[in-house]
């Protein structure tokens, strides 16, 4: 897969790239020089986003539509972004964009070996994965994309879904310049998720860094990072990988790929799985030293996204597909954690309910 000013394979992308590929494009490709298990893919850099700007005063246009929003207004506020979104929808992709996203779409099928490989298609915006905010969630994620033209379609609405509602009143509620935000776009090898969740390095109920808490769920980690589902929650310990308390919960939905549909559907789980552990013990404890080698790679405690996927064998089989700073505690001082708490041998703790809503994603 070649790189060039519109794409970038995560391998070139870093922690420096952030302005050129967005916060989620950089930190998967920050993961993999780290060593850690991501599923192969490519950027569609922020040019390709100026790009489309660029076509027909399109910038001027929604800078214009911005001008006449009152935030505080929100039926306004969801009429324009629905206009705004359309503007950049029907907006003809330029011929070298497209060309590169195509190109790069058919190397990325070629690495795998599987002929319109299914992929995510990612916003990554440059304002993602800033310390002391929470973008997550305010830009579109598209699941099981199949196709060199479903793809360029699909990074289009990336693009558009910088203007959602929500993402539009929460940089006016933080002082973000919309101009100043740009888009760039993820696409990544779809994970055949038997499991999925979020991993904490810390308690998010107290902030104790001794710990890590896992969030899990059968299937793809939609329903849990949807609120969709109660799902199972483990707390290990960060030093001796104990496990120190666990609740299994009834997951009585799942999120899974539908290939001859090219989508993700929604389904009941069986009555003899609901109460059945999502992980087994090998797996939540790989899931565990992953969300650790994430937060030593980053030096600061971490949200981070992962799934099972079930094409790969144990141990190889638990996959990183995001790590984003986490946005609570770790902006708090740390308080000194007791004796008892640091061998992990700890009663039990208030279980994890995770809420953060993922339109698409």
């Amino acid at each position: 897969m070649s790189d060039s000013t519109y794409v970038l394979t995560f391998e070139a992308c870093d922690a420096t790239s952030h302005a050129h590929v967005g916060g989620k494009c950089a930190s998967l490709g920050a993961m993999i020089q780290a060593g850690a298990p991501v599923p192969p893919g490519f950027a569609v850099t922020t040019d390709a986003y100026l790009e489309m700007l660029a076509t027909n005063n399109l910038s001027e246009c929604i800078h214009v539509w911005l001008e006449r929003l009152n935030p505080q207004d929100v039926l306004t506020e969801e009429k324009y972004s629905q206009t705004i979104r359309k503007l950049i929808e029907e907006v003809p992709v330029a011929a070298e964009v497209e060309e590169a996203i195509r190109a790069s779409y058919e190397a990325l099928c070629q690495r795998t070996g599987v002929v319109d490989v299914p992929v995510a298609v990612r916003s990554s915006a440059t304002a993602e994965d800033l310390p002391g905010y929470s973008f997550a969630g305010q830009q579109d994620t598209y699941l099981w994309v199949m196709g060199a033209d479903a793809v360029v379609e699909h990074v289009r609405k990336c693009w558009s879904s910088l203007y959602t509602a929500r993402a539009i009143s929460y940089r006016y509620d933080h002082g973000f310049a919309h101009e100043k935000v740009l888009m760039a776009v993820g696409v990544q090898k779809m994970v055949n998720a038997k499991a999925a969740g979020v991993a904490f390095t810390l308690n998010p109920i107290n902030g104790d860094r001794s710990k890590i808490a896992v969030d899990s769920s059968w299937g793809l980690g939609e329903a849990v990072v949807g609120g969709e589902v109660t799902p199972d929650n483990f707390l290990i310990d960060k030093v001796i990988f104990e496990v120190v308390n666990q609740v299994i919960s009834p997951k009585h939905i799942e999120f899974v790929a539908d290939p001859a549909n090219c989508c993700v559907v929604k389904r009941e789980v069986e009555p003899e799985r609901q109460m059945q552990p999502s992980l087994t013990h090998e797996e939540l404890i790989a899931v565990a030293k992953m969300a650790k080698q994430a937060e030593r790679f980053y030096r600061s405690p971490q949200d981070v996204e992962w799934a099972v996927d079930a094409d790969l064998p144990s141990p190889y089989n638990v996959v990183v597909l995001q790590s984003r700073p986490e946005t609570v505690w770790s902006q708090k001082a740390r308080q000194q954690v007791s004796a008892s708490h640091a061998t992990g041998i700890a009663g039990v703790v208030d279980t994890l309910i995770s809420g953060v809503k993922i339109k698409g994603d």
